[in-house]
């Protein structure tokens, strides 16, 4: 999954990564010219007290150092401009699969996850990523170029190498083995720290209404020490990783330094030479280094690329049709066909045998109890979750069979729980139609009965919204998403349970200048009170996912039992 990942997305930059390729090639054969250069230095003018040898050679050296230092920096550069593109590519197309899904898959994967998926799980891919690409080169050339060269200068130490190259790959091995299952708990307990965070400041009223602090920061603590613990194992693991590595190091360096002497001492090897050998034994063993660091990488950025690979190939359950619908013949109706819907999982059906038509310009109310399927029902319309029997027509066409941006055009959804943006009034009112004019922002609010209360605040349509509305009133909420929801100029507007935030005198007030205002858009309306639906066309009652009635107030109150219980519980039975 790693490797198609980064192959999926390097692709694309291929100039850059050949370019990190290049330079970082040049960068290694100048770092492996460097003891050679040395040696000679020392060997040829030192020993020969050739002060102009020492001075040509020397700034030669000089010379191949800078080139090295320059081709390091270029090649770094390319590196990070490919992986931060392919980071941002990543990113954006995690974001258009997330934007896809239905409520299923969201629910399915979690909110909290799928942001800690395209945030850190990301990091972590386009860091190594760049490792990758600086260190591709350098390391393996470092280490057998290193090795050519040094047996050039010494096959008789060459036995260090051979023992210290092995000894450190199976060290490096061992710690690398433990890391992957750690890394794959940490990416988890990651999530599981966001979900919690995310929960208690989405719910902070909850919270402190039921003086839940306490439990909440100990159920926080709970993830946040999980969290800790697996993160300390790892770090216990890279702790031990290094001193590893360089007590290798040092080994085989003062082992170089002890048989070398012998060597020199017999007159065997030029002391030069000692030194080149030396230094081509640090190269080797700092490309297995660089190897092993980019290994220890690669057990998070793997865990964290099948997080993503799982995003990206997950199918949204609302798949767009092959050939799309774009033509309406019916605007404005709404047919259910003998609808049933079951959740994934559920041993019932939360809607079964459901048929009712809405004609243009009508009014329809859906009531019935708590959990009797009306948010299900109505989420059906603008096909946020499909039907698992019947069908849903909108202006004729079956919605599974609908162009979803067309379909979505001519329905207006204000939700149970309206969310607003942060931004201005006028940004949210617009987020129902970027081209309104300010003379339509101001009548939808009028409509909406909400052209008051923002006319008095500062600034009026400019007036600030905190994230999700919170610096407004469950009231004011509402309203605002209703306005929003007139100014998408829909042919059918869907109220879920959007009045139940207003006082009875506001809700007479906005359900008549709709009705008034807009006769020619199609309204259904889920209610609890019974006096926001009694001037509907017609009523539609629901009992455990059933419609046990459909008629108007007068025609229910004489013929439906469930509805009377339903209109004596709120009004009385002289109602």
């Amino acid at each position: 999954m790693l490797g198609r990942i980064l192959y999926r997305y390097l692709k694309t930059y291929g100039w850059l990564v050949a370019g990190v390729l290049v330079f970082q090639f040049l960068s290694a054969l100048a770092a492996l010219s460097l003891p050679r250069l040395n040696a000679d230095i020392i060997d040829k003018g030192v020993a020969r007290a050739d002060t102009g040898y020492i001075w040509s050679h020397g700034g030669f050296m000089l010379l191949v150092s800078l080139g090295q230092i320059v081709a390091s920096i270029i090649a770094t550069y390319f590196a990070a401009r490919a992986a931060m593109s392919a980071g941002r590519d990543i990113r954006r197309d995690v974001y258009d699969r997330v934007s896809g899904f239905s409520e299923r898959e969201i629910s399915r994967f979690g909110a909290g996850s799928l942001i800690t998926r395209n945030t850190n799980d990301v990091q972590q891919v386009q860091m190594l990523a760049m490792m990758s690409a600086t260190m591709l080169v350098s390391a393996p050339l470092l280490a057998i170029g290193g090795i050519v060269l040094a047996l050039q200068q010494d096959v008789g130490l060459s036995w260090l190498i051979g023992v210290s190259v092995p000894v450190l790959l199976v060290v490096a091995g061992l710690i690398i083995s433990r890391m992957v299952p750690l890394f794959r708990s940490y990416q988890g307990k990651l999530d599981a720290v966001n979900r919690v965070m995310r929960e208690q400041l989405t719910g902070v009223r909850v919270v402190r209404a039921f003086v839940r602090e306490r439990i909440e920061e100990e159920r926080f603590r709970g993830a946040n020490t999980d969290i800790m613990v697996v993160g300390r194992k790892v770090g216990s693991l890279f702790v031990l990783m290094f001193p590893l590595v360089m007590l290798i190091l040092n080994l085989t360096v003062v082992g170089v330094i002890w048989f070398g002497g012998v060597s020199v001492n017999a007159g065997d090897v030029q002391i030069g030479t000692l030194f080149a050998f030396m230094q081509y034994v640090g190269q080797i063993l700092m490309g297995v280094i660089m190897a092993s660091f980019m290994t220890i990488m690669i057990p998070r950025a793997a865990v964290s690329a099948e997080r993503i690979g799982e995003v990206l190939d997950a199918e949204s359950s609302l798949r767009r049709p092959e050939h799309p619908v774009g033509a309406f013949p019916e605007p404005g109706t709404v047919v259910f066909d003998d609808v049933s819907f079951t959740y994934p999982g559920a041993e019932s059906p939360v809607l079964e045998g459901v048929s009712f038509r809405a004609a243009r310009g009508e009014t329809v109310a859906i009531v019935g109890s708590t959990g009797s399927g009306k948010t299900t029902l109505v989420s059906l319309i603008p096909r946020l979750f499909d039907v698992t029997g019947g069908a849903v027509r909108v202006a004729g066409v079956d919605v599974r069979e609908a162009d979803l941006d067309l379909l979505w055009k001519g329905i207006g959804l204000v939700p149970q729980r309206p969310f607003l943006f942060t931004g201005t009034i006028e940004s949210n009112l617009r987020f129902g139609r970027e081209d309104a004019t300010d003379e339509e922002l101001w009548h939808a609010l009028e409509i909406a009965q909400a052209r008051d209360f923002v006319a008095e605040k500062e600034g009026g349509l400019s007036a600030r919204i905190a994230q999700g509305g919170t610096n407004v009133s469950g009231g004011q909420r509402q309203r605002l998403a209703i306005a929003r929801a007139i100014v998408h100029r829909p042919d059918v507007l869907v109220f879920d349970d959007s009045f139940s935030a207003l006082d009875l005198a506001t809700d007479a007030r906005l359900r008549k200048a709709l009705w008034q205002q807009l006769p020619d858009v199609t309204k259904i309306v889920v209610a609890q009170r019974v006096s926001t639906i009694v001037d509907a066309d017609r009523i539609v009652v629901l009992d455990d996912g059933r419609v046990v009635g459909v008629g108007t107030h007068e025609e229910l109150l004489a013929d439906s039992v469930t509805y009377r219980e339903i209109v004596d519980s709120q009004l009385g039975v002289e109602a």
